[in-house]
């Protein structure tokens, strides 16, 4: 029985040398579970498909991107602030050892993984392929299987199951007479040649297998069982591991969907029949799924789930069991659809698989839920119905969240390799621009054209060549008179913006003389719409406006403009596209005031408000009512006030911002903030200060958005009105002044890695100074960590005997009122202990704390376990009439938090040892943030 099982596995790989001209793959591989290792013994059959002869040949090897904290894949992950990776062992990350290289003559073949590129293998042939002719190569080598917590895929340690997928070595892309040398970023874009496999599959008979290949037969191996798989001119495939069966298998019209998504809410009619409409869907817009099987895995949905409904807390439910399941279904079934049988460069245009996937899902929602609102049934609740958010339809989200990015000029063109995408555009707002660029030019077109043109794209990728954006390009010009270049020239490779307005209309008749104004000159399409009480009583779309463009249309009765009214074109700013005719009404958008906040409303001019407080010991906790226009979406002008009662001095305080944003779209200076700001709080029992603070910020980042490089130029003016206290001496001086602030600042930052730089200018009329600051903080291989700080501050000039504006050894007494502090006036108690990383940096309080001369100190700390951590501080502080001093200090840090919450225990400094003075419980430091705009900063940092 063995013998005939055996021959009918080798009658299948000479069938399939004959009848395919793609390589062809053949593994014999033992799976040990224990120490989550795949022995393997591989053949590939090269097949040189090229009119090239080839001297070399490029292995993907994407599981040796796991095997050092210095690989492409271990540097996405420290841009990305995930700790996971870095501070994992070396058994959890895993690696590809390789034992052996021969030829089809046995003879060794010679191998190196070329330079920054550790997860490829380049074989040096030892006799060239020329073109048409086959190539055998045989490879040892074993796979250690990484953690599946860096990227889902892998090793569980919970569950003893496994997800592998790209752990083998397989022949890479080959298009333009080379190979294409892409390393594993975590971004699922593989370019793998178009091969097949035969597969010899060796578990544990205590595992069950799960796999989107052909089994041709199972069979028992001294104890062992052996699965013998098949798939022809395959990209590659995907293997579950389980002690438990956890997928099920439905049977559709096309092929069979091998699925394990765990909803036990979701019954087994209602899975059956909605993965039953989705592939019939996917099946008419695109085609027959040339396999078997496809896999839609948990782990799949996981890496990309639908935004939004993976943010909801468990306990809110705006939508069906079965429309959740419906929409991560069809979300991850198209990405795999596509994936599986698109023959595209996955990097390069990786646009093509997101525009197509986003398209079908917006015109699934079209055809099966048209009704859904995007918030769901919370869209139904009485208190919730005056947002807009609440009022949006499911598929308006898309066009939204593009924008989030867009708005903060984040967005990246859409054609540019999937590499250098920063993570909220890679997985979210570069995808939703992509499917709305493809929707924009389906309804230009019209006729069905789109549709027609992936359909036949579709067929052209089934045969085993590989295609790209040309192919897709060629087939839809040949199927329209229309110029398309606008489509890929600008919306496809430029981050050019969309933004079309009213300029001027004339009533002449039965007809209307438009002027239209292209704002941002980007010469593409633009829809003009009448409508009639609201009704679309006609609708044409414009072509060539490049500036002001005037046309003259008929009426037809309409009595409002509008352009872009069905949002089909991802327009940047949509507030501007109307145009009222009725001669007894302006034009000017009505007032509407929105409790909390909402997403932006084009046809109003929003204010929202919302309950507000703010603490410092000598206001308390203080309510307010915070009025601002400050969507869900960036805008120009920005305006916040802020009125707050002060419940301990029974006095109305508070604070007012007026912002305009100034955003450039090319070059390193990329945004231009201008400021107008004053805050009236006070800052002793019975003394307040009015400050006041004009300002102009410039901003500068790289030319590639992932790196996390920024710098800044901050020009303002700082007026202060103290009043006077008995609890606090002033004079003059101090009471009432004005400071001019010129900083310049540079940061970079990840994981791994955190500098920055600044140097201040400070000039006013009792004092000069200027000071510099440089923070360093590294994270080595043995996870060990050391953070460094220099400080360095000098007057230029000083005519002030108060140290108010001395330089502040362990806090500063912050005359500019920059910093949130709790008691800015406490010597004792509790706030006076409250740690801001400011000017000295020390942490214990010395007999001397001020410097009005000149101070330079250093600063550093190293992590003697987790996140336990030993300080130092070591300076100089000189002032008039006195020598310079040394001081220093030491101590243990608790760095729970970095940032935003930690504790310093002092322990030996110029006073001596600490613990032993007395009083020790007054000597410990604080950091503890509790404002959340600046929390928000430590969520948002990984995706931007």
């Amino acid at each position: 029985m063995e013998i005939k099982r055996h021959f009918f596995f080798i009658l299948l790989l000479l069938c399939s040398v004959q009848l395919h001209s793609q390589h062809l793959v053949r593994m014999f591989a033992e799976v040990d579970t224990e120490k989550q290792v795949l022995a393997v013994k591989q053949e590939i059959t090269f097949n040189n498909q090229t009119n090239d002869t080839l001297h070399s040949v490029i292995l993907n090897d994407w599981n040796n991107a796991y095997s050092a904290k210095d690989t492409p894949l271990a540097k996405r992950f420290s841009d990305e602030f995930v700790r996971a990776f870095h501070l994992a062992s070396d058994n959890d990350r895993g690696n590809t050892t390789i034992h052996s290289v021969s030829d089809q003559y046995s003879l060794s073949i010679p191998w190196q993984r070329p330079e920054g590129h550790p997860d490829l293998v380049e074989l040096r042939l030892n006799s060239p392929i020329l073109p048409g002719r086959q190539f055998k190569i045989t490879i040892n080598y074993h796979v250690k299987i990484p953690a599946d917590r860096f990227t889902r895929y892998g090793y569980n340690d919970k569950t003893k199951s496994f997800i592998l997928k790209d752990w083998f070595l397989t022949p890479a892309r080959f298009e333009n007479n080379q190979f294409a040398q892409y390393s594993n970023e975590n971004l699922d874009d593989i370019a793998n040649a178009t091969s097949d496999y035969y597969i010899n599959l060796t578990v544990p008979k205590n595992y069950y297998l799960t796999t989107d290949l052909n089994e041709h037969d199972k069979y028992d191996k001294k104890g062992l069982w052996v699965y013998e798989l098949e798939g022809n001119n395959r990209l590659g495939f995907t293997i579950a591991l389980d002690q438990f069966d956890r997928f099920e298998d439905f049977k559709t019209e096309n092929a069979t969907v091998v699925c394990n998504f765990w909803d036990g809410r979701v019954t087994e009619v209602q899975k059956n029949t909605i993965i039953n409409q989705i592939a019939l869907f996917t099946q008419d817009k695109l085609g027959s799924y040339p396999f078997e099987k496809i896999m839609v895995t948990q782990t799949d949905y996981d890496r990309n789930p639908m935004y939004g409904i993976n943010q909801l807390p468990a306990f809110i439910s705006p939508y069906p069991d079965s429309f959740i399941f419906e929409i991560k279904f069809l979300k991850t079934y198209l990405n795999n659809y596509l994936k599986n049988t698109l023959k595209l460069d996955p990097r390069k245009d990786n646009w093509i698989y997101d525009a197509i996937q986003i398209e079908l899902m917006i015109k699934y929602i079209e055809q099966y839920h048209p009704d859904r609102k995007m918030m769901g049934k919370l869209s139904n609740w009485g208190i919730l119905k005056g947002h807009k958010i609440f009022k949006m339809d499911f598929n308006d989200q898309y066009s939204y969240v593009y924008l989030l990015t867009a708005r903060k000029n984040l967005d990246q063109p859409i054609g540019d390799p999937k590499n250098t995408f920063i993570k909220f555009n890679e997985q979210i707002s570069g995808k939703y621009r992509a499917g709305l660029s493809m929707y924009y030019l389906d309804d230009y077109l019209g006729e069905n054209i789109v549709p027609a043109t992936l359909t036949d794209f579709y067929k052209v990728n089934l045969s085993s060549r590989v295609t790209n954006r040309n192919d897709f390009k060629n087939i839809l010009n040949s199927k329209t008179t229309k110029n398309t270049d606008w489509f890929f020239d600008t919306v496809v490779d430029t981050r050019d913006i969309i933004d079309f307005k009213f300029k001027n209309v004339v009533e002449e008749k039965d007809s209307l003389k438009i002027t239209i104004k292209n704002r941002k000159n980007t010469e593409v399409p633009v829809s003009l719409y009448g409508l009639k009480k609201g009704k679309v009583v006609f609708k044409q779309w414009l072509e060539g406006i490049k500036t002001d463009t005037t046309l003259t249309v008929a009426r037809q009765d309409a009595d409002r403009l509008a352009l872009n009214f069905n949002n089909e074109i991802p327009e940047f700013n949509r507030r501007n596209n109307w145009k009222r005719l009725d001669k007894f009404f302006p034009n000017n958008k009505p007032l509407k005031f929105t409790f909390f906040q909402d997403i932006e409303d084009p046809n109003y001019n929003q204010i929202f408000y919302v309950p507000s407080f703010v603490f410092n010991i000598y206001d308390g906790f203080s309510p307010g009512l915070r009025f601002h226009n400050k969507s869900l979406l960036d805008k120009p002008f920005i305006f916040d006030i802020e009125p707050t009662y002060s419940i301990k001095t029974n006095e109305l305080i508070g604070s007012f911002s007026l912002l305009f944003n100034q955003y450039i779209r090319k070059g390193q200076l990329y945004s231009i903030r201008y400021a107008v700001g004053s805050s009236r709080y006070h800052y002793a029992p019975d003394a307040r200060y009015l400050k006041f603070n004009p300002s102009v910020l410039f901003r500068l980042r790289e030319d590639d958005y992932r790196e996390n490089k920024k710098q800044s130029i901050l020009v303002r003016q700082v007026l202060v009105n103290r009043e006077k206290s008995a609890y606090i001496a002033t004079d003059e001086q101090n009471e009432n002044y004005s400071v001019f602030n010129l900083r310049y600042s540079r940061y970079e930052s990840e994981i791994i890695r955190h500098y920055n730089f600044f140097t201040d200018l400070q000039l006013s009329g009792s004092f000069g100074k200027v000071s510099g600051e440089i923070q360093y903080r590294r994270l080595f291989n043995d996870n060990r960590r050391i953070n460094l700080r220099l400080y360095a501050g000098a007057f230029i000039y000083r005519s002030t005997d108060s140290e108010f504006f001395s330089f502040g050894l362990d806090r500063p007494t912050d005359y500019m009122f920059d910093y949130s502090l709790y008691g800015r006036s406490e010597t004792t108690g509790l706030f006076s202990q409250q740690y801001v990383i400011a000017e000295g940096g020390f942490k214990s309080k010395l007999d001397n704390r001020y410097a009005n001369q000149w101070m330079t100190t250093a600063n550093a700390s190293f992590n003697i376990w987790n996140w336990i951590e030993v300080y130092g501080d070591a300076g100089f502080i000189k002032s008039h009439y006195t020598d310079a001093e040394f001081v220093y200090d030491s101590g243990v840090r608790l760095n729970i938090l970095p940032d935003y919450f930690e504790l310093y225990f002092p322990i030996y400094s110029s006073n001596g040892f600490e613990p032993g003075l007395g009083n020790y419980d007054q000597k410990i430091r604080f950091v503890v943030t509790i404002s959340p705009s600046t929390l928000v900063g430590l969520f948002t940092r990984k995706w931007l």
